[in-house]
C-alpha cells in the first residue's frame, strides 16, 4: 500500500454536487453589510450563516465570545499647505483632543514584492534621528514597521499605501486577545495610511510640523462565531475555516471564503453518512480588527479537543476571485504537499507552487501541532497582475481592492468559486475518506534538514549542532523504514484495523511534535506574535552569534548559553519523534498485515 493523496471512493459524488447557488446568494447578502467585528452588521451576518445551515439540515452551535478588538474610525494629516484624509489601522493609539503635532521625517522603506516580506520589516539597518518625531515611511502599517519606528523613539508615524486607495489594516503584533504578559507590547503610537498621491505630495512637508489626527474605539464587544459539526464515522475530525468580518464589504476578502464554507457544509452534510471522519466548518469574528481573535478564542477554547482529535486544519481566505486562475503562491505544510499538489492538479490541471505558511491569516493552530494547508488559494496570474500596475496585497486574488471600499461584487468570479470549491472538496475528502492519513513526514524532515544545514554554517562554528543534525538523520531514517514497511502492507482489511489505527495515531503524534518545531517559540497552548517567523523560531538567534563574536561582545557566552538549551528541545523532539516511530515500525515489521 502506499500513502498518495489519491482520490477518495466517494470524492466523485461530493464533485458532482458542486455548485455555488448558495454561495452566490450569501455573497449578494454579504455586500449589503459591513461586517466589522462586534457590530450589528456583523450578527446579521453570523445570524444569515445560521438560518442557512438550518435551513440546509446541517448541525451547528453559535459561540458568542466577547473579544478585545480595537475599531478604526477617522484620520487625517494636516500641514502648511492643507490637510488630507488618512485611515487608522487597528490598535493606532488616538491622538488627544487637537490632534499630534511635531516635525516630519522621512524614512524610506524597499517596496514589498509578494507575500513573503509584506509583512516585513524592509528598513536599512541604520535609521536617521526619529525620537520625538512623526515618521513618513512607505508600505502598509504592518507590526513589524510599527514596532520598528516605535523602538526608535517616534511619536507617531505615516505610512504611504502603494496605490490610489488607502487600505485598511492592523498594527498589533499581539495574536488574539493579549494576555497581561503581551499586553505591553501593544502599538503605543498613533499610527495612520494615507494613499500614494497623497503621499508623495507630503514629503514636501518632511522637515516641518505637521498634524496628526487618530481615532480608534478599542475594548470588549460581543461576537458570534458559528460552528457547523458533520459527523462522520469517527469523531477525529478535520476543520476547515475562514473568516466572516470583514474591512467595509470585503466580498473578496472574505465572503467568498464564506460562501464556500457554506457550500462545503451543504455538500459533506450531503454525504455524512459515508464520511470516515467528523467535519468542523467554522466562521470566525475578529480576524481583522482582533488579529485573528476569533480563531485564537476557538483555539484557546478547544486546544485538548484539538491535540488530541483534529487531523488537520484549512485556512480558507480569499478563494475565486476575478481573474484568479493559476496557484502560483499556495500555502502547505510540507507533509500536507503530496495532497494538495495532486487535489489541485487533477481538479483544475494547473501545477501549483508552494510558498511556505507565514505567520498570518488564521494559522491560530501551529502551536498545537495542527498540520495545516492553505489560506489564500488562486491568484491572478503575476503577468497579467504587472499589466495591469498591481502592487503586492494579502488577499482578493491579487487584486488592489483588498482592504478598500472597492472590495464589491466584481471581485468575485463565479466560475473560479466553483472551480475552487472543487479543490477544497477533493482534498477535504482525502483527508476525511483515507484510511490512513494522506501525510509524507520525509517531505517535513527534509525541509527541516535544509534548514538545519543553513544554520550549522549561519553559527560559523560558535555553536554545535551536531546532536541536532544526528537526531533528524536518525528520524529521517526511521521513517525510511516505516514508509517502506507501509508499501509493502495491505491494510484495506478488518485484520489490519489495529496497524491502521497505530499509523494514524503516530501521524498526529508526528504533527503535535515537527509543527512546532518548525513553526512556533512558545509553549504549546502559547500564540507567539504576528511577525515574520524564520523556520525553526527556537534556532532563529543562531545567527547572531558570529556578529557578537568579532564585535568581541560579553554577550556572546549568553546567547550561546540560551541556544544550546533551544538546541536541546528542538534535538529532543526529533529523538521523541523517531522513537514513536520506530515503535510503530517495530509493530508493523512484527505483526504487521503483510505477516
Amino acid at each position: 500500500m502506499t500513502l498518495a493523496a489519491r482520490p477518495a471512493a466517494l470524492e466523485p459524488d461530493l464533485l458532482d454536487l458542486v455548485s455555488f447557488d448558495a454561495g452566490w446568494t450569501m455573497l449578494e447578502r454579504f455586500s449589503t453589510l459591513v461586517r466589522e467585528s462586534g457590530s450589528e452588521d456583523e450578527h446579521v451576518a453570523a445570524e444569515y450563516i445560521a438560518a442557512e445551515l438550518a435551513r440546509m439540515g446541517v448541525p451547528f452551535e453559535m459561540h458568542e465570545p466577547d473579544l478585545y478588538l480595537s475599531l478604526p474610525r477617522e484620520s487625517s494629516v494636516e500641514w502648511s499647505r492643507g490637510s488630507m484624509r488618512a485611515k487608522p489601522p487597528s490598535f493606532a493609539v488616538p491622538t488627544p483632543d487637537g490632534g499630534l503635532e511635531a516635525e516630519l521625517v522621512y524614512v524610506p522603506a524597499a517596496a514589498a514584492t509578494g507575500q513573503r516580506d509584506l509583512f516585513a520589516r524592509r528598513l536599512g539597518d541604520d535609521l536617521p534621528d526619529v525620537a520625538g518625531k512623526i515618521v513618513l515611511s512607505e508600505g502598509y502599517a504592518m507590526p513589524g514597521m510599527v514596532s520598528a519606528f516605535e523602538e526608535a523613539g517616534a511619536v507617531g508615524q505615516v505610512f504611504i499605501n502603494p496605490g490610489e486607495n488607502i487600505h485598511w489594516g492592523i498594527c498589533t503584533s499581539i495574536w488574539g486577545t493579549p494576555t497581561t504578559r503581551n499586553l505591553p507590547s501593544k502599538p503605543s503610537t498613533p499610527v495612520a495610511a494615507v494613499n500614494n498621491p497623497d503621499g508623495e505630495r507630503l514629503k514636501a512637508a518632511v522637515g516641518e510640523r505637521v498634524r496628526l489626527e487618530v481615532r480608534t474605539e478599542e475594548g470588549w464587544y460581543p461576537c458570534k462565531l458559528p460552528v457547523a459539526h458533520i459527523p462522520g464515522a469517527s469523531d477525529e475530525f478535520m476543520l476547515v475555516h475562514g473568516h466572516y468580518d470583514s474591512w467595509d464589504v470585503g466580498i473578496g476578502d472574505n465572503a467568498v471564503g464564506d460562501a464556500t464554507l457554506l457550500e462545503l457544509a451543504r455538500i459533506f452534510h450531503a454525504r455524512a453518512g459515508s464520511l470516515k471522519r467528523s467535519l468542523r466548518i467554522a466562521w470566525w469574528p475578529a480576524h481583522s480588527t482582533g488579529r485573528y481573535g476569533g480563531s485564537t478564542w476557538y483555539a484557546d477554547a478547544h486546544a485538548l479537543e484539538l491535540r488530541k482529535r483534529c487531523v488537520g486544519a484549512i485556512d480558507i481566505d480569499s478563494p475565486g476571485c476575478w481573474h484568479a486562475t493559476e496557484y502560483d503562491d499556495v500555502m502547505w505544510m510540507a507533509e500536507a504537499g503530496p495532497l494538495c499538489a495532486r487535489a489541485i492538479a487533477d481538479v483544475t490541471g494547473k501545477t501549483a507552487k508552494r510558498l511556505r505558511p507565514l505567520r498570518a491569516g488564521d494559522y491560530s493552530f501551529n502551536q498545537i501541532g495542527l498540520t495545516s494547508f492553505y489560506m489564500l488559494l488562486s491568484n491572478i496570474p503575476a503577468n497579467e497582475r504587472e499589466a495591469l500596475g498591481f502592487y503586492p496585497t494579502g488577499g482578493c486574488g491579487g487584486n488592489i481592492a483588498w482592504h478598500t471600499e472597492d472590495d464589491v461584487m466584481d471581485v468575485a468570479e463565479r466560475a473560479n468559486l466553483e472551480r475552487d470549491l472543487g479543490v477544497y472538496v477533493a482534498s477535504i475528502a482525502r483527508v476525511l475518506d483515507a484510511r490512513v492519513l494522506p501525510y509524507d513526514f520525509r517531505e517535513t524532515v527534509a525541509e527541516l534538514g535544509g534548514f538545519i544545514d543553513g544554520y550549522v554554517e549561519a553559527a560559523g562554528g560558535h555553536l554545535d549542532l551536531n546532536e541536532v543534525r544526528d537526531e533528524l538523520d536518525g528520524l529521517a531514517e526511521a521513517l525510511g523504514d516505516l514508509y517502506g514497511t507501509i508499501a509493502s502492507l495491505e491494510l484495506e482489511g478488518s485484520e489490519a484495523d489495529g496497524d491502521v489505527e497505530a499509523l494514524n495515531g503516530l501521524f498526529l503524534e508526528l504533527s503535535r511534535i515537527l509543527v512546532p518545531i518548525g513553526y512556533a517559540e512558545g509553549g504549546p497552548f502559547d500564540h507567539d506574535p504576528a511577525l515574520p517567523r524564520t523556520p525553526i523560531p527556537r534556532l532563529a538567534r543562531v545567527g547572531e552569534l558570529s556578529g557578537l563574536a568579532e564585535a568581541g561582545s560579553e554577550l556572546l557566552p549568553f546567547l550561546q548559553n540560551e541556544l544550546r538549551r533551544e538546541a536541546n528541545h528542538v534535538a529532543n523532539g526529533f529523538f521523541e519523534a523517531a522513537r514513536a516511530v520506530r515503535r510503530v515500525q517495530t509493530r508493523l515489521a512484527t505483526f504487521g498485515a503483510a505477516g
